[in-house]
């Protein structure tokens, strides 16, 4: 338990190996708060759509609080004070931010299970920044006084914004289908619809290294999709049924392959990918890869969702990445090679974007990169054009975009998990393993919920198979069952400071993804991805923000120390520095590791993309009408007219996206059509 938290935590630093440290200049109050936050959230349970609600909820306290002395500027939750003035409006900003803050941590972390280190370190900022923490007044006009009743509105909010805070965010009529999976058993006999969510029956430790009482807990966040947004509207919400109950779907992505529909085959081949994979997580196989950028990026999404996996996955040999960059954009120079171990690499991957142990979860993980991408920015200008903005004004504008898109993506991607209730490769491939193959009829084990054979990575086991020295021998004795090349699981560790399982030919039907044996799997349905939401929303986000596709410097870098960074085994067995050029790149890594990871089947990576990519741009309109900039987005150069260097913009851009895309009116991920509407009626001045 100890070496989770210590191993993790000391990777954790993500730094541009161009740019000076973020550390050694002077933080936002909104910067410490948040900072303040992120250590809470490593202390909490591990709940992405509660954590990016917290977010959301203290990043609109903070922006209240500031916008309260901006004229212009328009408050997130109304509160029944006079407009605010002041002489010095910076010292009365930071006090009202620093009240709203205190009020809204100390509501949500009050239940944490480690609720009395985090509520310290609240009231330890408090004194440090020179506050009464013990003040609760509203009613004295004081900067204080905002704080408190910004503090409590945003309270209030959260008692009725549908997430059912007052009861724990539990579920109100939600119920598996399933009974658990018994994971120290092979197969899965008790799946009665393998291709529904299905809980399982171990004694849990989250991913923060929290054991759950009771064990198993029950599906997080089934009907998020009641959660009040911050920017989705109810023209990207349908109402569905299921089970005699309603369910609101936010950007729902359609139908789900399963084994009991027209999508079989998609549903076999993309459960097969998940499981080949997994024999990719081995250092000793001997496997190279350049993985700098300029050797690999992220490839843009299909336009036609019918050729996501033909773009983004290689078959069973794993993602497929866009040539690399020649040179580096923001220096000139060339990117150095970056040639490390696959296996130390999807590992390392996998265990980077699983946020855990001791995380900020990926919304929070994302704020963290926000926050490492702010400080090594050359100038803070808000999507970088216009006047530099200082610190704190930056900071709570961002925070409040990033955390409004992340919750929204929350809402959407759990809406469609709780209502398209789909199940975990651990429940799909164990059943399918157990029923046999799917490919040959007429050849043995053959069932037609069956897995796909594939040469050398799936087969069925057979006599000759497991004859003395041939590749099955250690399974001899389940001739007509199926074999997998895959990770040997957590019994083959016994010590993960000093212990490697390796991959190698083990039977199918006990196959474990690359976790802890405490974990397993998210306790909550697979389709769709959160990461590949989250990470694709804050990606797009941050190019918004910061005007440029690029990491400061033009790349951003993690370094995992070699044997000192992996939990779940011993590793990376040299270092390994992951690299992006572009805040993309990252999150395409991102959706990548959990199908390295065991956790997703690639049907569930692209539809999350997508929905990242459409909130993205919803959350941040939003946010800059509260800021009192023009809502003109088609004002391509920002001069306040539509005018002809607009449209000269935009047929510029036409087709594909690629880069800030800013001509990408409609969000979907090219110019075209659509978005010519748009300008064409925008002609003129901007209202």
């Amino acid at each position: 338990m100890v070496k989770w938290n210590t191993r993790y935590v000391a990777g954790m630093a993500m730094v541009a190996s161009t740019m000076v440290s973020s550390s050694s200049l002077a933080q936002s109050v909104a910067r410490q708060w948040n900072d303040e936050q992120l250590a809470a959230i490593r202390l909490d349970l591990a709940r992405p759509t509660v954590t990016a609600r917290n977010l959301y909820h203290v990043s609109a306290a903070m922006w209240d609080a500031w916008a309260a002395f901006d004229p212009a500027a328009a408050a997130v939750i109304a509160v029944d004070i006079p407009d605010m003035s002041a002489g010095d409006v910076s010292a009365a900003r930071n006090m009202a931010i620093s009240y709203a803050a205190y009020r809204v941590l100390n509501n949500r972390y009050a239940s944490s299970p480690n609720a009395a280190a985090s509520l310290a370190a609240f009231t330890a900022r408090m004194n440090t920044l020179g506050y009464d923490p013990a003040y609760s007044g509203t009613a004295g006009g004081t900067p204080a006084d905002l704080g408190n009743a910004i503090g409590a509105a945003v309270i209030a909010f959260g008692l009725v914004d549908g997430s059912n805070q007052q009861n724990a965010y539990a579920n109100q009529q939600y119920v598996p289908i399933n009974p658990p999976l018994i994971v120290d058993l092979p197969g899965n006999s008790w799946a009665i619809h393998p291709s529904r969510y299905q809980p399982l029956a171990l004694d849990f430790i989250d991913q923060n290294g929290i054991p759950i009482p009771g064990g198993f807990p029950p599906f997080l966040s089934a009907e998020w999709g009641f959660v009040t947004p911050f920017a989705l509207t109810p023209a990207d919400r349908t109402v569905q049924q299921r089970a005699g109950y309603s369910w609101n779907v936010y950007l729902d992505p359609g139908p789900v392959p399963a084994l009991d529909n027209a999508m079989i085959a998609t549903f076999q081949q993309s459960h097969a990918v998940t499981l080949t994979l997994s024999g990719q997580l081995d250092p000793a196989d001997g496997v190279m890869l350049d993985i700098s950028p300029g050797a690999i990026t992220a490839k843009a999404l299909p336009v036609d969702p019918a050729d996501d996996f033909a773009t983004l996955y290689d078959g069973d040999l794993g993602p497929q990445w866009a040539p690399g960059l020649p040179t580096n954009p923001v220096t000139g120079s060339s990117y150095a090679p970056n040639v490390v171990k696959r296996g130390d690499f999807s590992r390392v991957l996998s265990e980077f974007w699983a946020d855990g142990p001791s995380s900020e979860t990926p919304p929070g993980h994302w704020f963290k990169i926000s926050n490492e991408v702010t400080g090594n920015l050359a100038q803070k200008r808000w999507r970088g054009e216009g006047p530099e903005l200082d610190g704190l004004e930056w900071d709570v504008r961002l925070y409040l975009a990033l955390g409004g898109a992340l919750h929204d993506t929350a809402i959407s991607i759990w809406s469609v998990k709780g209502y398209h209730d789909a199940a975990r490769p651990v429940t799909a491939l164990r059943y399918m393993a157990m029923k046999g193959q799917s490919s040959n009829p007429a050849g043995p084990a053959y069932h037609p919920h069956g897995l796909p054979l594939v040469p050398g990575k799936i087969e069925v086991i057979t006599a000759q198979t497991t004859a003395p020295g041939e590749r099955h021998e250690a399974l001899a004795g389940f001739e007509g069952k199926l074999a997998a090349f895959a990770w040997r699981g957590p019994d083959y560790i016994s010590n993960p400071a000093v212990d490697v399982a390796g991959c190698a030919w083990v039977l199918a039907q006990t196959w474990w993804p690359y976790q802890r044996p405490t974990f397993v799997t998210p306790p909550f349905g697979g389709y769709v991805s959160g990461h590949s939401g989250f990470s694709r929303c804050a990606a797009d986000l941050l190019e918004a923000i910061t005007g440029s596709p690029y990491f400061p410097g033009g790349m951003g870098v993690f370094n995992a120390v070699q044997n000192q960074y992996l939990v779940f085994e011993d590793g990376p067995s040299q270092t390994v520095q992951l690299q992006w050029a572009t805040y993309k790149d990252a999150a395409a890594q991102s959706a990548y590791s959990r199908v390295w990871g065991g956790i997703h089947p690639p049907m569930d990576d692209a539809p999350a993309r997508r929905i990242g990519r459409a909130i993205a741009p919803k959350a941040l309109a939003r946010a800059e009408q509260l800021f009192g900039a023009p809502t003109c987005p088609c004002d391509l150069d920002g001069n306040g007219s539509v005018e002809g260097a607009d449209l000269a913009t935009m047929l510029a851009s036409w087709g594909l996206c690629s880069g800030a895309c800013v001509a990408d009116l409609n969000g979907d991920g090219q110019v075209g059509g659509s978005d010519l509407g748009s300008l064409l009626a925008g002609w003129g001045a901007c209202p």
